[in-house]
This record gives C-alpha cells, sequence and structure tokens, in this order.
C-alpha cells in the first residue's frame, strides 16, 4: 500500500490548519493595536462554531428526533416519552439507573473520604494511595472484564464427586474453600445491579480519595492547632473542621460521581449486555438507536439522560457560588 498519498494528504492538512490559526492570531493582533474590542471574538468565534455544529445543532436534532416514529419520518408526538415511562421493561431502565446514582456516588465518596483521613501523614502515605488510586488508570472496559472473571461462575450439578467443577472465579472459589455453594452473581435481579455497581464504586473510590485528601491537606495547620488545644477529639474534630472545610470538594466529587453513573455504559455492556434486569439509560440508548433500530425511543432515552443531568449541574454551580461568597 501506498502510503505516500495519505502523508502528504497530512502534511496539507497541518499547513491548512496552520494557515488558519496564523490568519486567526494575525487578525486579533490587528485589532488589538488599533484598540478595537472585537479581537476577542476571533479566539472566542471559532470555538462559538464548533460548539454550534458539534454541539447545539446535534442536540436540537435529538430532541426532534424524539418526537418522531423508530424510522424517524412520521410525527408521533410524546410517544417515546409515555413509553419510557409506562412500558415495564424500560422502567426497569430508569430503576437501574436511579440505583446507579443514589448508591455508587455517596458509597465511594465515603470509602474515599475515610481513605483519605486514614492514610493523611502515615507512614507508607503515598504507596497506600497509590493503592487504591490505581483502578482510575484502568479502563471501564478493563476493569469490567476483570470483575467479570471476579463474579465467573460455574454451575457444579455438572460435575460429579471425582471431578467436581471448578470455579474459576475468585469470589465464588473463595465461597467453596469456605464450604459454601456458588452463587451466580450476574444472574439474579435486582442483586446483580449491585454487583455492578461494586466495579463503579472500586475505580470511583480513588477518585474520591485523590480530590478529598487534598482538600484536607488544604486545611490551614492553624485552625487544626487551635482546636486541638480546645480538647476537640477526633470525631469532633471531623465534624466540626474537617468536613466543613472540605465541604465544597465533597460536592464536586458527589456530582461528579453521579454524572458519570448516569452515563454508565461500559460497565453494563461488557459485563451483562443490559440483560438479566441491568439495563440502563445509556445502555438502552445504544440497544434501541443502534441494534432495535428504533431511532424514536433512542432520541427520547437521551432527552431523559440529558435532563436527569441538568438538576445535579445546577446544584454544583450553586454550591461552588456559595462556596465562594457569591
Amino acid at each position: 500500500m501506498d502510503v505516500a498519498p495519505k502523508l502528504l494528504d497530512m502534511v496539507w492538512a497541518i499547513l491548512i490548519f496552520g494557515a488558519v490559526i496564523a490568519v486567526i492570531l494575525g487578525l486579533a493582533a490587528l485589532y488589538e493595536k488599533r484598540g478595537g474590542r472585537r479581537a476577542g471574538w476571533w479566539f472566542v468565534g471559532p470555538s462559538l462554531v464548533l460548539l454550534a455544529i458539534g454541539l447545539v445543532y446535534p442536540a436540537l436534532k435529538t430532541l426532534w428526533n424524539s418526537f418522531r416514529d423508530a424510522a424517524g419520518g412520521s410525527f408521533v408526538g410524546i410517544d417515546n416519552y409515555t413509553s419510557i415511562f409506562t412500558n415495564s421493561d424500560e422502567l426497569v431502565v430508569l430503576r437501574n439507573t436511579v440505583l446507579w446514582t443514589l448508591v455508587t456516588p455517596f458509597v465511594a465518596t465515603a470509602i474515599g473520604l475515610l481513605y483519605a483521613i486514614l492514610v493523611d501523614r502515615a507512614k507508607g502515605e503515598a504507596v497506600a494511595k497509590a493503592v487504591i488510586f490505581l483502578p482510575m488508570a484502568i479502563s471501564l472496559v478493563g476493569a469490567s472484564i476483570i470483575w467479570k472473571f471476579m463474579y465467573d461462575f460455574r454451575d457444579p450439578a455438572g460435575g460429579t464427586t471425582k471431578h467436581p467443577i471448578q470455579q474459576i472465579g475468585l469470589i465464588n472459589q473463595v465461597i467453596v474453600w469456605l464450604g459454601g455453594k456458588p452463587y451466580n452473581f450476574l444472574l439474579n435481579s435486582p442483586w446483580n445491579t449491585f454487583f455492578l455497581i461494586v466495579v463503579m464504586i472500586w475505580i470511583q473510590a480513588g477518585f474520591a480519595m485523590t480530590i478529598l485528601s487534598a482538600s484536607i491537606k488544604a486545611i490551614p495547620a492553624d485552625i487544626v492547632e487551635a482546636a486541638r488545644l480546645d480538647g476537640v477529639g477526633g470525631f469532633q474534630m471531623f465534624r466540626f473542621v474537617t468536613f466543613p472545610s472540605i465541604r465544597p470538594a465533597v460536592v464536586v466529587v458527589l456530582t461528579t460521581i453521579a454524572i458519570a453513573c448516569l452515563k454508565v455504559f461500559d460497565i453494563v455492556r461488557t459485563m451483562t449486555g443490559g440483560n438479566f434486569d441491568t439495563n440502563v439509560i445509556a445502555n438502552e440508548f445504544y440497544s434501541q438507536t443502534f441494534s432495535a433500530a428504533n431511532q424514536g425511543l433512542g432520541a427520547a432515552l437521551a432527552v431523559v439522560l440529558f435532563v436527569l443531568v441538568i438538576p445535579i449541574i445546577v446544584y454544583n454551580v450553586r454550591q461552588l457560588r456559595a462556596s465562594e461568597g457569591r
């Protein structure tokens, strides 16, 4: 295969991009020298155009498609939204999404906060933090595959006394060693959803620990020393000094993880494919749009997901403004 034409195209693309940037910077510098206030628009303008093309237009198009049928042709009004909130399968999807959003942020943040407090200024703090942060370096698909092997189940009924079925899943093998019976973690609803949530908690606890640990270290030392001189104990120190000081960071961590849970896709898709009543909105949106070819319902699910994210973002912004005294 001749790669020369492709290399030439790449070089031309880089040169054209460089020329466009040079023109924008040159015009901006010219306006700045003349004292014009429009200089900033030469920097902001291209970003606004790209946002309009890559974000605003697709959002409006998705909203329009949500009122149309499966093929995207006929107008069906709110039928797709009615299906989401009345169909039994879609209600399971909504239930699971709510469980992900309510359970994961609080549990992951609590684990991260507790860990950050326990290892703060302890010997081997860096190593201890690296251990819990390590899952953040793994992709969600990679983490899902790891935990799929952890949860793996082999039916013992298929073996014999001389040749029993060997469990390759670590958790089930430990259960067998302890004298119990292996359990199919990914089959039985609704507990299988909680076992999937464990994977996200395992990943996000490291993120929570990192942010909250930095916030704890930023607490002024004189405040801590004054509290100790006043005889404040460990729990009171956390309640009246540590937590109020890191509250803005806690809000950021909670809302960030909550948004990640609303959009969770990789874990469900990799471990169960949305089967066994483990489906969530993001995976259902993908399945309806690309597998079932139901563009209308898929677009409606995307709109519902967008609407669910808005209150979390608004709350986060308000809390940040309140912490800054605005």
